[in-house]
């Protein structure tokens, strides 16, 4: 393995130069009309730009109380030495963030991984979920569960998740768009209301955990417009089944420049939204000490819907859920676990320290 500083510059390095090899790298377009097929898509799709297994939820201890924790995996095509035949080519970076929200000690516990595709130390399997980070894995078994297992010397997390609903596609049918060029959008599906059950490690203290989380899956080569310098993202398990995804992608005047969403309701129905049918409004703002940035970290989220208005003010399990993941080539933005009436879920704010680039 070798040092994380060293890594984190190679991954910084092929990053900040795909704009360029975009030039003679040919890197598919995501494209409406395109349908799912599994367990292939819970798999890697080398060929795009960017990809993420994104996992967030609520785990309860055995006295109740309540942890918020963070999965994920990534994948980048750097678009670099591809007609390289060498191993060491970084053609593939892998890289993954893990984190745990407890309120009784107030602030993000997170840790990282990267690597480089290949050596047998770091993969990301093509026909179905298997990622592989050096000791850290995301699995998919045939019987339909999730598995990780990533850790350090603050924690562990040994989580199994058992998918209790159907895939969830967001957008239309899985075409997620992020922005007026048809061209900026990601294939996208969820997987909400997965049971959790498990241990976290800590402090040399290894606790049984039960929960819900949700599965984020995204696949893209053009993420972002170039007018765009952030989003704020929630997905929410509501009370009774119901799943609601909605986000807004912000410009550097702080904006809306699109929005969106998808509303599973419990009975089946879906509604997809549309970017005036989304409205991120703040409550209460905090200003992280550490960085300096100010996130408005509780909001109300209001949605126009067939029926009239739904809200829900999203408040945070605490305020200091600010991730700061330079070390790995990475922004500093705020994640974390979010409860509001009726449902739990996760706040992902990012663009409020610097502008983010994609």
């Amino acid at each position: 393995m070798r040092p994380i500083g060293l890594i984190a510059g190679i991954i910084i390095a092929a990053l900040t130069s795909v704009a360029a090899a975009s030039d003679t790298v040919s890197f598919p377009e995501v494209r409406p009309g395109v349908s799912f097929s599994f367990p292939a898509d819970h798999g890697a799709h080398p060929q795009f730009r960017n990809e993420w297994w994104y996992i967030t939820g609520w785990l309860k201890r055995a006295d109740g109380s309540p942890i918020g924790f963070q999965v994920t995996f990534f994948r980048v095509r750097s678009g670099l030495g591809e007609d390289n035949p060498s191993a060491f080519a970084a053609k593939q970076i892998l890289f993954a963030h893990a984190a745990l929200s407890d309120p009784k000690l107030g602030h993000l516990l997170h840790q990282e991984r990267i690597y480089r595709a290949g050596f047998g130390l770091a993969q990301a399997a093509t026909g179905d979920a298997d990622v592989v980070i050096g000791d850290w894995t995301l699995k998919r078994s045939v019987d339909g569960r999730f598995h990780t297992l990533v850790g350090g010397k603050d924690f562990t997390l040994d989580l199994t998740f058992t998918p209790a609903q159907a895939v969830l596609p967001e957008g239309e049918n899985g075409y997620s768009r992020k922005g007026p060029r048809p061209g900026d959008a990601s294939h996208y599906y969820s997987l909400p209301h997965l049971a959790v059950t498990g241990h976290v490690l800590r402090d040399g203290k290894n606790e049984m955990v039960t929960g819900s989380a949700w599965l984020d899956r995204e696949w893209s080569s053009s993420y972002l417009d170039p007018d765009a310098a952030g989003w704020d993202w929630t997905g929410l398990n509501l009370d009774g089944g119901g799943a609601l995804m909605a986000f807004r992608i912000r410009d550097h005047a702080g904006s809306t420049l699109w929005a969106g969403g998808t509303l599973r309701e419990a009975n089946g129905a879906i509604h997809v939204l549309a970017p005036g049918d989304v409205q991120f409004t703040p409550v209460r703002k905090w200003r992280s000490a550490q960085s300096g940035a100010t996130y408005p970290v509780e909001m109300t989220l209001g949605l126009r819907l067939p029926d009239g208005v739904r809200q829900w003010q999203l408040t945070p399990l605490f305020d200091n859920q600010e991730y700061d993941a330079r070390m790995t080539g990475g922004p500093i933005y705020w994640e974390g676990a979010v409860r509001s009436n009726g449902a739990t879920g996760y706040l992902e704010l990012t663009g409020y320290f610097q502008p983010l680039r994609m």
